[in-house]
């Protein structure tokens, strides 16, 4: 039985969020080279040989008891990250990951509408205030009413689907398994976009399609460099987020991942000189407000 260590899993789950703050900082360089869809193809390459050949070697077990069941809930995740990663091509991390972090405030909502479970006026006051902070970060009506810098929130509401998902249909599964049929269905999706744009968008009169629609290219080598070093980041950072909730209750640790808003802003700032708004500081803080405050009423019940 492991040892309840709440202080250590919180360092790594922040130790975590320093790392994937700085991976996915790493995107804004590849997308002007290489697509969306081949990004995600070209990565799953790389992670899933390594998880099968740490497999093989008995360190993890990436076997399913209820296959379907983690297959479902990879290819929901796949899909909200897939969005997530579409908008890190034309918006600051710390803006598409406010549009993630709205995950535990639809987890909430649809467990109410669908699962019928409670809310609470503090868990629907928390909800506004982070739905509220999370327009403060977008900001959409910058430049009159701009969709584009809502879709980050369409990947909160498919990954809270896959939340519910792991909580209801996925409990005794190993973490490895989850995270290879993650990571085979962002390859899968990645493989089918490019191989549709490759025969649906003409490159013939030489123009650059852009990071979105942009098919089947060869890489730099910078951009190969890049692409290896996201996988293995993610993986390593994924791996410990897996530690850290093996060493800790969830409700008891999981607030530290908001600890991402401001690692991704410190990240962009550092690597392009990125500045730090007033309003996304103010936004952040209450989406992470909101994210406490659901997290201990829910641990409550």
């Amino acid at each position: 039985m492991t040892a309840d260590k709440p202080m250590v899993a919180a360092g790594l789950i922040i130790a975590t969020m320093f790392l994937l703050g700085f991976f996915d900082n790493l995107v804004r360089q590849i997308a002007p080279d290489v697509g969306l869809w081949q990004f995600h193809l070209f990565r799953s390459l790389i992670a899933l040989p390594f998880l099968v050949g740490i497999s093989a070697m008995g360190w993890v077990n990436m076997r399913a008891i209820r296959k379907w069941a983690v297959m479902l809930r990879g290819g929901l995740a796949a899909f909200a990250i897939l969005i997530y990663f579409g908008c890190l091509g034309f918006l600051p991390v710390g803006q598409v990951a406010a549009g993630l972090f709205t995950a535990p405030i639809w987890v909430m909502l649809i467990s109410a509408i669908f699962l019928g479970k409670p809310i609470g006026m503090t868990r629907m006051a928390a909800a506004l205030i982070g739905f509220a902070g999370v327009l403060i970060v977008l900001n959409p009506f910058e430049d009159g009413l701009s969709l584009i810098a809502l879709v980050p929130i369409a990947a909160g509401v498919i990954y809270a689907i896959g939340s519910i998902a792991t909580r209801q249909w996925c409990e005794g599964e190993s973490a490895a398994a989850m995270l290879f049929f993650f990571f085979l269905w962002l390859g899968l999706f990645g493989l089918i976009g490019s191989l549709i744009l490759n025969l649906a968008v003409s490159a013939e009169d030489g123009t650059d399609p852009g990071y979105l629609l942009r098919g089947f290219v060869w890489p730099t080598a910078w951009s190969w460099l890049l692409i290896a070093a996201q996988a293995f980041g993610s993986l390593l950072a994924v791996g410990l987020l897996f530690r850290a909730y093996q060493l800790a209750d969830a409700a008891q640790v999981s607030v530290y991942e908001y600890s991402m808003l401001p690692f991704a802003a410190v990240w962009s700032l550092l690597l392009y000189g990125e500045p730090i708004r007033f309003n996304a500081i103010i936004g952040m803080a209450l989406i992470v407000v909101s994210g406490v405050v659901i997290s201990i009423r829910s641990r409550q019940g």
